[in-house]
């Protein structure tokens, strides 16, 4: 029986139960996305692979750490009852390409290349890391409509201790000696803030090799994020609607931090998704169907 374990804070850690991959999981809830992706070229070059799947208004999912293009699946498959759903691996993940050095700005000139090949007016989902990399882009005037961001995970309080600055280096210094595993095991336990008892657990795990996989793109994440503290004045440059969504079940900083990001938005609400953590899942279609629908 497959059993899907969501750990407080992680995104994409799912299974300990089955034998089976956490890509062939993911590829089996959403057998929509088995064609091959069609590719958008990024400013600097980079191919960035991307799904378009269903009908109507366009809205474009962006996810985060250990996460591709099947993250959200069971969402994704719902939404395209109404929409065209464009789901993409970022830069450095499954079919996209990778550059030899990275920077936030390549990663939203690449949401730029995706919303520019599907017509170039979408809604988008932020999940995550994927959530403030959404923001980050509208606040750079990337025009982008509605924003739904769930559970961005900047922190606002000192409820949990913050990643060091340093975090970002030192997972490139791991992946470039060749030690993914030692690479997502220091992300497990001072960015996600994982216990080591965990962490220990899920070294057999059997979608270990996908999270392995997805090594180098871990300090991207950290660049992103820094110590997670909320980027001074971010929320102020941004002009579209945007809901916040925070799980129920998430750590309270989590409602804490959209309360005040929404605060700071000229047009921003946030709410509460009860009977979930930190997942992206169909409990919160209601909430999107609501405000993409509202005037």
């Amino acid at each position: 029986m497959q059993r899907r374990c969501f750990l407080a804070e992680a995104t994409a850690l799912l299974c300990l139960s089955t034998n089976k991959t956490f890509a062939q999981i993911n590829k089996e809830t959403i057998p929509m996305q088995v064609s091959k992706p069609r590719y958008a070229m990024s400013e600097d070059g980079t191919k960035i692979a991307f799904w378009s799947n269903g009908n109507g208004p366009v809205i474009i999912m962006v996810v985060g750490a250990f996460n591709d293009h099947n993250t959200g699946a069971d969402l994704a498959a719902e939404l395209t009852r109404s929409y065209t759903v464009v789901t993409y691996d970022r830069r450095g993940r499954g079919a996209s390409g990778d550059a030899p050095t990275y920077s936030t700005d390549r990663e939203v000139e690449d949401l730029t290349a995706i919303l520019e090949a599907v017509g170039g007016d979408a809604d988008v989902l932020g999940f995550s890391s994927g959530a403030s990399l959404v923001l980050m882009a509208a606040a750079e005037g990337i025009p982008l409509s509605k924003l739904i961001l769930v559970e961005a995970p900047w922190m606002i309080s000192e409820a949990r201790p913050r990643p060091d600055l340093d975090l970002e280096a030192s997972l490139r210094e791991l992946v470039a000696k060749g030690q993914p595993g030692e690479a997502v095991e220091l992300f497990q336990r001072d960015y996600i803030g994982m216990p080591e008892g965990v962490i220990a657990q899920m070294r057999n795990a059997p979608f270990r090799p996908f999270m392995e996989s997805m090594a180098q793109t871990l300090s991207y994440e950290a660049a992103i994020m820094r110590d997670l503290t909320l980027p001074e004045g971010l929320a102020v440059k941004v002009d579209q609607p945007v809901l916040l969504l925070y799980g129920e079940k998430s750590p309270s900083w989590m409602g804490e931090t959209a309360a005040k990001i929404a605060g700071e938005l000229s047009h921003g609400r946030h709410a509460e998704v009860a009977g979930i953590g930190h997942d992206l899942t169909v409990d919160i279609l209601p909430h999107i169907e609501g405000f993409l629908e509202a005037n």
